[in-house]
């Protein structure tokens, strides 16, 4: 069985972004973004905590489509960020991508590995979709920005895309190298810390894997053969 976390308990976790600051503060670096970032990120996380509650408990399919819409749709916007293009068009591009990589991706997993029945289970479909999305954003984001860079240096659009797309892939493929041996993924830590055998913790985690590897090549892969097809137009 999972611990149960007190507000104590979390507030000690707090000490140590505490401890980050001070040295920030003390070297001059910008330890307001700290603070302001770690609020956030409890407001946030209450929040969308509050929300899956409700989402959880309703069970109901409309509200769940819902949610995924404004994934993508959140997604889509963020992913536009470190680019200069911020067109309408652009943005149709990216959230084209995130569409054909982050939701097939999550659909094909959702129906052939976890054998859900349409309308999905919430607690399985609402945590796969933030990863595959956000994963799949993260990378659409270097993505665009790699093929930009490489479009600036007069690279003809085929070759930028092919740089493009290997840089993009780059920390997908590292992460893979890494995994039980440099690191242990979240989703594996949680279960281990929940009571859950390591060996059925694994299984989930190469589902997990695959799923994000799959998702982010995907959708980085249709952006930038879309992005050659309209430069080279």
């Amino acid at each position: 069985m999972a611990q149960a976390l007190s507000v104590t308990d979390v507030a000690f976790a707090f000490l140590l972004v505490a401890i980050v600051g001070i040295i920030q503060w003390r070297t001059g670096g910008r330890y307001w973004t700290t603070l302001h970032a770690s609020v956030r990120m409890v407001v946030q996380l209450l929040a969308v905590g509050f929300v899956l509650v409700y989402i959880f408990e309703a069970g109901n399919t409309w509200v769940n489509l819902l949610v995924v819409v404004v994934m993508l749709t959140v997604a889509g916007y963020i992913a536009m960020r470190p680019v200069q293009d911020r067109s309408l068009q652009h943005y149709g591009l990216l959230l084209l991508s995130l569409i054909a990589g982050g939701l097939l991706s999550l659909l094909y997993v959702l129906f052939s590995v976890f054998e859900q029945g349409f309308p999905f289970e919430p607690r399985f479909a609402i945590p796969l979709a933030g990863m595959s999305i956000a994963n799949a954003m993260n990378t659409l984001s270097q993505a665009a920005e790699r093929y930009d860079a490489e479009r600036a240096h007069e690279q003809p659009p085929r070759q930028a895309r092919a740089t493009a797309f290997e840089a993009a892939m780059l920390p997908r493929v590292n992460g893979m190298f890494a995994v039980g041996l440099v690191s242990l993924p979240g989703m594996m830590t949680g279960q281990i810390l929940s009571g859950v055998s390591p060996l059925l913790a694994v299984r989930y985690q190469v589902v997990i894997m695959c799923l994000l590897f799959g998702a982010a090549g995907i959708a980085a892969s249709v952006y930038l053969r879309l992005r050659e097809r309209f430069s080279s137009s």
